[in-house]
């Protein structure tokens, strides 16, 4: 089993939380473009919204979210693996709602490039990405 990926994505973690903007950024196969943060009106929460664009057969590992993300997918195939759930495929215009501290894993069983638009109305302050078993 190769542990690279895993250590990347920890190392990126820990990092998250001095420094809150910081997420599973740019871990090997996963690219992530932050394109806005700004406060909501419901104090104590934020929304973020990335771009997130995985390799052929890329996984993100087991994570959960301090808040709601509502995914939407912009092209190929992912793969979302909920704790409590049968895992679901989508395509490009498909949608997907993950509550709050909900574990999952994603994968791009596409056979090119995927990509998703995930928004996240989260507790401010807090890592946006925590890893889970």
């Amino acid at each position: 089993m190769k542990m690279t990926p895993i250590i990347a994505i920890a190392v990126l973690v820990a990092a998250s939380v001095g420094a809150p903007h910081v997420s599973l950024a740019q871990a090997p196969g996963i690219k992530r473009t932050d394109l806005q943060r700004n406060d909501l009106s419901v104090p104590g929460r934020e929304v973020i919204q990335v771009l997130v664009e995985f390799e052929p057969g890329v996984t993100a590992p087991s994570h959960s979210h301090p808040g709601e993300e509502i995914v939407y997918i912009v092209e190929g195939a992912l793969e979302y693996a909920l704790q409590g759930r049968q895992p679901v495929t989508l395509k490009a215009g498909q949608v997907l709602f993950i509550p709050a501290g909900t574990p999952h894993a994603v994968k791009n069983v596409g056979t090119g490039n995927s990509a998703e638009l995930a928004t996240y109305i989260v507790e401010k302050g807090k890592p946006l990405v925590v890893l889970t078993k």
